[in-house]
């Protein structure tokens, strides 16, 4: 039974090393993911191939915006922050919070416009303090900005990513990030952590973001907000990047 952490990290990475030994066809998300599987746990090249994630692009897709934000209960003129995601430190949803903090200090008169949305429930180690997020606007200043909802059927997830004006992903690793996908394929930029497979998943259609400084975050989202005709450029290149990613064209890779 393992005693420390330090155990189970080894433990684990020998049962991973075990599995990739074993195993006749490994499927990588993304070429990054790929390498990591060769240079780090010795795979052989020629068992390794790349199969990216899939989304239902019939269900997330383009749609009106002003219907999508009478479908969730959002105002036709405000501008809309949304995170997708189990609540845990691992997403970070908490940058989102802060950057929005420091934009509403850059623009109070956003204060009757600015709404965050945060979509998910609290997860994993996240569970220890599932109301660290609520306390965290409270603590700023914002809680009338945060908006809290608990998981959501795809269909209305789909009306979410339509009425918002951006997505954030602020993740510390993603191996993928089917979130930026699904909100690309809705016609919505995405703002995202420069890690993992989120370069791979966000392409051109997104902005990516180098750290968690929430300040530098704030920047980017304050960017965006301010120019209509850039997150319209990016809502055209997001549909059309999201379109390599369906799920017709995963499953035929597989």
């Amino acid at each position: 039974r393992p005693t420390t952490a330090l155990h189970r990290t080894r433990t684990q990475a020998g049962c991973e090393v075990t599995v990739v030994e074993a195993a006749d066809r490994l499927i990588a998300n993304t070429l990054g993911e790929r390498h990591e599987l060769i240079d780090l746990y010795a795979a052989e090249p020629d068992k390794v191939v790349v199969v990216p994630p899939g989304v239902d692009l019939s269900l997330f897709s383009p749609g009106d915006v002003r219907a999508a934000r009478g479908a969730v209960g959002l105002p036709q003129d405000a501008k809309v922050l949304l995170f997708v995601g189990r609540i845990q430190p691992l997403k970070a949803p908490e940058v989102l919070i802060k950057a929005a903090a420091e934009l509403l200090a850059r623009h109070p008169h956003w204060a009757g416009e600015l709404i965050v949305a945060v979509l998910g429930g609290p997860s994993g180690s996240g569970l220890a303090h599932p109301r660290g997020l609520q306390e965290l606007a409270e603590g700023l200043g914002i809680s009338a900005q945060v908006r809290f909802v608990p998981p959501v059927p795809r269909s209305e997830l789909a009306d979410w990513y339509r009425a918002a004006d951006l997505v954030a992903v602020p993740s510390h690793s993603e191996s993928f990030g089917l979130v930026a996908v699904e909100a690309e394929a809705c016609g919505t930029p995405v703002v995202a952590a420069d890690v993992g497979g989120l370069p791979t998943a966000v392409g051109d259609a997104g902005v990516l973001v180098d750290g968690h400084d929430p300040h530098t975050w704030s920047l980017a989202l304050e960017a965006l907000l301010l120019d209509p005709e850039q997150r319209e450029k990016l809502s055209r290149s997001a549909v059309e990047h999201a379109a390599l990613f369906g799920w017709d064209r995963t499953t035929e890779r597989l």
